[in-house]
């Protein structure tokens, strides 16, 4: 599957919320300090409901051992200022998909580090400023995982939905 990365998120409720999608479509999180909480946030806790067990969460110190620690994966940088349409990439099991803080994005020079074809972006009307932070990296994971025949952990058995009572 993929491994999200945030870097310095900054609202405990987006990061609750994307640790429930992590844990439901078997991604991996992997968080850049600072952040601006603390992990036994009650709002961070709340919004990722009893989801905490289920997913997989690192923490890393710094960008440099984040970046550090993908070293050879294909990695995507989403942002406003990406010059391609996230629906416009072939995701590929083990792609890291890398977004930023809630008010400031990735600073440009870690949008730098990538090239321009690995910079995206998610599309909007015109004069709107941005999507909230969980919505982006669930409409990304989503997709990446729709290409991939929602195989379980990018390999092996589809998921599905329930089967209706």
């Amino acid at each position: 599957m993929f491994d999200i990365i945030l870097h310095e998120p900054e609202i405990p409720p987006n990061t609750g919320n994307i640790i429930r999608l992590t844990a439901n479509s078997g991604a991996r999180l992997h968080l850049v300090e600072p952040l601006g909480f603390d992990l036994s946030d009650r709002q961070l806790r709340r919004a990722g409901l009893d989801y905490h067990d289920l997913a997989r969460l690192t923490v890393h110190r710094n960008w440099p051992s984040c970046h550090l620690h993908f070293t050879g994966r294909r990695m995507f940088a989403f942002s406003t200022r990406g010059g391609v349409r996230y629906d416009r990439i072939a995701y590929a099991p083990g792609d890291v998909l890398l977004f930023g803080a809630e008010t400031r994005g990735l600073p440009a020079a870690i949008l730098e580090e990538l090239p321009p074809s690995q910079r995206l972006c998610i599309p909007m009307r015109p004069g709107n400023r941005s999507i909230n932070l969980s919505n982006a990296v669930a409409l990304v994971v989503y997709e990446g995982w729709r290409q991939n025949g929602f195989k379980e952990g990018g390999g092996g058995q589809s998921a599905d939905c329930a089967e209706p009572p």
